[in-house]
């Protein structure tokens, strides 16, 4: 069998007719075949960890380049120390010391606006005295002699200070609670967050958890007839400040006041759930919510209360069968896994009489209660207090008041984050 010659025609492509040696990238010619350059010298090699980093050389490369950064590898933190881990996210800047005075520029320095101060421009309007003989003295001297400011009047600006102390955790649960009824407790609740509310910018708000029938709506003038279990029933629908303000009175103090169930007809009472709901809702609009318990510590919103509590108050009376059930109260909560609550708590005597004819002895019941508690708070007799009715601050006697201030600014002393 014959067999015919086979012929492959030659094919004419681009790729044949190239020298051996590539350019890095290929492009057909859309034109007339340029003139054939002379051979460009061979670059020196790079190394190969640059050569993957060296961006192409094709034309809009740069473009490309700019919209794709290249990978980098994230460095890895360290670990917080176990003190910074306590620390608030937000921490105000330390604000610099500043010059009093022009006396406090140095020579050959410029003035600024800071030693434009009220101290230096303004005489004799800082230091003066508020009361007694060193207001006379420095009235009768036209404030050429200013004897300062009495001990007294340091010692309240450094208690106001301690109750101003700005909430680290944003919300500040203080509960208030005894064994013993008609010791003042909820006398002791209105009289802090009195206290509280009218020296600190921030909302305060006081709320009875009693099961029963609670008596702390008596002591402020009540502006709504709605209670807790009322804004219970519509926590759903409360978005703004002026929401909750409709279930709740307010003092001349500025403390609000959320009231507990006042029918006798309502036979549900508050419970352990019911008081973490409503706890869910006010600490969206208040930095500090002082609970009135109620007597006793088995009672159906008592674990509710402490466990959500941030402090304790613990009110006693100045008797012996009043110091007793106080001090079976810290036993109870210690042998019930709440020994930081009762480390950093504070013990309040109420109605204590200067010149009583009891024979207790005071001092060594503060010395008891000191041992076990951070502070322990005499708040003496005040007839005020007495009447049971509405409390106002401005008709305490000066010795109440500073008692108050006094137990605020031991309460105060627990809002910067760390239990004491």
């Amino acid at each position: 069998m014959d067999t015919e010659e086979v012929v492959v025609p030659r094919v004419e492509h681009p790729l044949y007719e190239r020298p051996e040696q590539t350019s890095p990238s290929i492009q057909q010619p859309t034109g007339p075949a340029p003139q054939p350059a002379s051979p460009a010298p061979a670059p020196a090699p790079e190394p190969a960890a640059e050569a993957r980093t060296t961006p192409s050389a094709e034309p809009g490369a740069d473009d490309k380049a700019e919209e794709r950064e290249p990978y980098r590898a994230r460095r890895r933190q360290s670990q917080r120390s176990a003190s910074e881990e306590f620390q608030p996210a937000f921490s105000p800047p330390a604000r610099p010391a500043r010059a009093k005075g022009a006396a406090a520029t140095a020579p050959g320095t410029r003035p600024t606006a800071d030693s434009l101060d009220p101290v230096s421009l303004l005489r004799g309007r800082r230091n003066a005295p508020a009361g007694g003989w060193r207001k006379i003295v420095y009235k009768a001297s036209a404030g050429l002699i200013k004897p300062g400011e009495s001990p007294e009047v340091r010692r309240r600006r450094e208690l106001v200070t301690r109750a101003r102390t700005p909430v680290a955790t944003g919300h500040h649960r203080v509960a208030v609670l005894s064994l013993k009824g008609g010791v003042g407790k909820t006398t002791t609740t209105v009289g802090l967050g009195a206290t509280l509310a009218s020296v600190r910018g921030d909302r305060v708000i006081a709320v009875d958890a009693n099961p029963d029938r609670g008596t702390l709506s008596d002591k402020v003038e009540l502006e709504t007839s709605a209670t807790v279990r009322d804004l219970l029933n519509e926590r759903q629908q409360i978005k703004r400040y002026v929401d909750i303000r409709a279930f709740t009175s307010q003092a001349p103090s500025r403390l609000e006041i959320l009231a507990s169930d006042r029918d006798p007809s309502v036979s549900e009472a508050f419970s352990s759930g019911d008081y973490q709901a409503v706890a869910q809702v006010l600490e969206n609009f208040y930095s500090i919510c002082i609970t009135d318990c109620g007597t006793g510590l088995l009672h159906s919103a008592m674990s509710g209360v402490l466990g959500l509590a941030d402090q304790l108050v613990l009110v006693s009376s100045p008797s012996v069968d009043g110091a007793r059930a106080a001090s079976a109260t810290l036993d109870w909560l210690e042998a019930h896994d709440y020994a930081d609550l009762v480390k950093a708590a504070t013990v309040v005597l109420c109605s204590v009489r200067p010149r009583s004819k009891s024979t207790v002895d005071l001092d060594k019941l503060e010395s008891h209660f000191a041992a076990r508690c951070r502070a322990v708070i005499r708040v003496p007799y005040d007839p005020h207090l007495e009447e049971g009715a509405e409390i106002d601050l401005d008709r305490l006697q000066p010795a109440t008041r500073q008692a108050y201030l006094l137990l605020a600014a031991s309460v105060g002393d627990g809002f910067g984050g760390v239990r004491l």
